[in-house]
């Protein structure tokens, strides 16, 4: 026997959409259309997707954070990150990690993994559409079956199988939902990435620039130390100074200058830090003359608390999650309900290959499916339980995503605020102890102080100086902290 056929087979893991083989040969006057598709116009006008809507969480947000004056809407968020400081260097360094960074490289990847899964999901919605050529001739045995009637016959088919579910009850539905809130999610995690890289690129800048001015405070204590050590030899000479004065300048210079090859060692591996976020073997980091002291602190108007909800990177990813775990909830409400399949076949058969085009060779049937569960031992309801149980772990991820970032807003507008009022204090420390030390030096030349004072200025000078770094280094930490804890500037690229 010979055949060819095309079959149709409505399982369940198809899709919504009909499709067809061989439109002229379906509607070719046996009524296959017509059952094809009434099930596609019922879904279309009376199916549901059972299983709870997805609603946002209640979050009852205060209506100001801690820390700041007032709530303003023009929130520092908002602006990009290339204005938030003016630093040509720090600008290119932060478009190279763009561009190079791997952990944001290996994000994009996670987003087209997601995206591929989504579209697979999607494809639940089409017809599944196969084909199968076969070819066979034998003696006493047909279609791989022995049959001893001693004959010897042959078979040729060639088939078409399209598969399709018609998802009454919205359970591919809230599949999709699902896979397209997952894909969401890592679009979200990309981002999230992407400000991290933004912000420890700024960070590990900031503090390589503190590291500079560390190392020039310990050049310049050498220096110090060293002018006290060559006028205190000189005096030594001239019989007014013991050598109990220049052997404690000697040492005091000798301690200062050991810090030099320390700082410097800290600031080669800062620069290979920063050369790691930009996806670079170590070198040197230009800096094009930028220093802590030349850089302003930019003005921050924080924003509203209710801001964090759509800007947060990992608020929205938390959110997505919550929505793809409600919806396997409805995925799993569904597995309770019928599934309706369609089966159909069309082709031709024919006893001999040279027949195949004969009229009498056209073949093709349909029929329909209804099954649903009636005992399972309780594994569609465990399932239940599981998903609704899923969901609400996601919810409280939610939750919790919310409360950690008006957290971390909160304590970068406390750092803003305190250190403000330290860095005021250091700056006066700072300028008490340089007049101290120039008026000190004189008194000692004209014979009216001794070296003790003198190293006693100096040493109090140098480390207050030292602290005055710390704190300004601390500012613009708190400013990045800041500006990432409001999910600044990650949907933005910079101008070209």
């Amino acid at each position: 026997m010979k055949s060819i056929s095309l079959q149709s087979n409505l399982s369940r893991r198809s899709a919504v959409t009909a499709e067809t083989y061989s439109p002229q040969s379906l509607l070719s006057g046996h009524g296959f259309s017509l059952c094809f598709f009434l099930p596609l116009l019922f879904v279309l006008l009376f199916g549901c997707a059972v299983g709870p809507n997805y609603k946002r969480p209640q979050t009852n947000l205060p209506q100001s954070f801690r820390g700041e004056a007032e709530a303003v809407t023009n929130s520092f968020g908002d602006l990009p990150w290339w204005s938030v400081f003016s630093d040509d260097a720090l600008h290119e360094l932060i478009r190279i990690a763009l561009t190079n960074n791997y952990d944001l490289r290996i994000a994009v990847t996670r987003v087209e993994q997601a995206r591929a899964i989504a579209e697979q999901s999607q494809a639940a919605f089409f017809p599944q559409v196969t084909y199968e050529a076969q070819a066979e001739r034998g003696k006493n045995a047909a279609n791989g079956f022995p049959n001893g009637n001693g004959k010897t016959a042959g078979i040729y088919a060639l088939t078409a199988n399209a598969s399709w579910e018609v998802d009454l009850w919205g359970r591919i539905r809230r599949l999709n939902e699902s896979a397209r809130a997952q894909y969401l999610a890592s679009r979200e995690a990309q981002r999230d990435v992407r400000i991290s890289i933004i912000s420890q690129t700024a960070q590990a800048y900031f503090q390589l620039l503190a590291l500079d001015a560390d190392l020039q405070i310990a050049r310049e204590a050498t220096n110090a130390f060293g002018e006290s050590l060559r006028i205190f030899s000189d005096r030594l000479r001239h019989g007014v100074a013991s050598r109990l004065e220049t052997s404690a300048a000697k040492a005091a210079r000798a301690t200062a200058a050991a810090q030099i090859p320390d700082l410097e060692r800290q600031i080669a591996l800062q620069e290979n830090l920063i050369n790691v976020l930009l996806g670079k073997y170590t070198a040197p980091v230009q800096r094009n003359d930028s220093s802590l002291e030349k850089l302003s602190l930019p003005d921050v108007p924080a924003g509203l608390p209710s801001a964090l909800l759509e800007r947060r990177p990992d608020v929205r990813l938390a959110e997505q999650q919550l929505r793809s775990a409600n919806a396997q909830v409805g995925v799993a409400i569904a597995n309770f309900f019928p599934q309706l399949s369609l089966t159909g076949l069309f082709g031709r058969v024919s006893p001999e290959l040279t027949a195949i085009t004969a009229g009498g060779a056209n073949a093709w049937s349909w029929a329909a499916n209804l099954t649903g569960p009636i005992f399972q031992g309780g594994a569609y309801a465990a399932q239940l339980h599981q998903t609704k149980a899923a969901r609400q772990q996601y919810w409280l991820q939610y939750q919790q995503a919310v409360l950690n970032g008006f957290r971390e807003v909160s304590d970068a507008l406390l750092a803003r605020q305190y250190l403000a009022q330290a860095r005021i204090e250091d700056e006066r420390a700072v300028a008490a102890y340089r007049e101290a030390v120039q008026v000190v030096i004189q008194r000692y030349r004209e014979g009216q102080s001794s070296y003790y004072e003198v190293l006693q200025e100096q040493q109090q000078l140098f480390p207050a100086e030292d602290a005055l770094v710390q704190t300004g280094l601390n500012q613009f930490l708190a400013v990045i902290q800041l500006y990432r804890a409001l999910g600044g500037g990650w949907g933005q690229q910079p101008p070209h």
